[in-house]
């Protein structure tokens, strides 16, 4: 008799503009994918900002991480090449040149908050796909709307409603209040995957980590 797979509602928070938050859906999908038939998860993908200030025009990616955190050009090389070479391991292609400019994420996220109430679950993760990977894969202008609805086309989701949106604030106090309810919860980096309300895993964790924690979540959840 086959065992009925443990239903997991995961909220997956993350910023698009996050490179790790790539290597750690990478690493959370083949999890998920070794596991089928144990589980039965549920994905939902909520706001974070990193840089919730950042001007419409964006800033250099270099003076930025200078400014915020204090790494020097060849540190940043360093650390690159470490996220390039998590993200091959899950399947995921970063720029090798980086990513030029930061940009501001909040129409991002009204999409994404859009997609996940509106449509559906995969909808919702496949626009979250195609904007990391129009991120990190391709370093285009993530505050250009244009750009947003390329990724709205690529996720086969409806571009004349996503317009509407971007020409609005449709769903911009939405996701303030989702960002507010998990920061006030203590949530303050990403990426932050939640499992069932209850059980955090912090960071871009390789596929093994989360496949264990997923497993004894489960057990205990059974």
């Amino acid at each position: 008799m086959n065992k009925t797979p443990t239903p997991l509602k995961i909220d997956f928070v993350s910023d698009v503009s996050c490179p790790w938050c790539a290597v750690g859906l990478g690493a959370l999908e083949e999890a998920l994918q070794g596991m089928q038939g144990e589980v039965a998860a549920e994905l939902h993908f909520q706001p974070f900002e990193l840089n919730p200030r950042m001007a419409p025009e964006g800033q250099d990616i270099g003076e930025h991480l200078a400014e915020k955190y204090g790494s020097t050009a060849e540190q940043q090389a360093q650390i690159r090449n470490t996220i390039r070479a998590r993200g091959a391991e899950v399947g995921f292609e970063f720029n090798p040149e980086g990513r030029g400019r930061i940009w501001n994420t909040f129409d991002a996220h009204r999409l994404l908050h859009w997609a996940g109430e509106e449509v559906g679950p995969r909808e919702q993760h496949a626009l979250k796909k195609a904007l990391l990977a129009a991120c990190h894969t391709r370093s285009e202008a993530m505050g250009h709307h244009d750009v947003l609805l390329g990724c709205v086309r690529e996720s086969g989701l409806d571009e004349q409603r996503a317009r509407a949106i971007l020409a609005s604030d449709e769903f911009a106090q939405d996701v303030r209040e989702r960002e507010a309810f998990y920061t006030s919860h203590g949530i303050h980096s990403v990426p932050a995957v939640i499992i069932n309300d209850r059980h955090l895993i912090s960071g871009g964790q390789p596929a093994a980590v989360f496949a264990q924690a997923l497993r004894q979540i489960a057990a205990e959840a059974a």
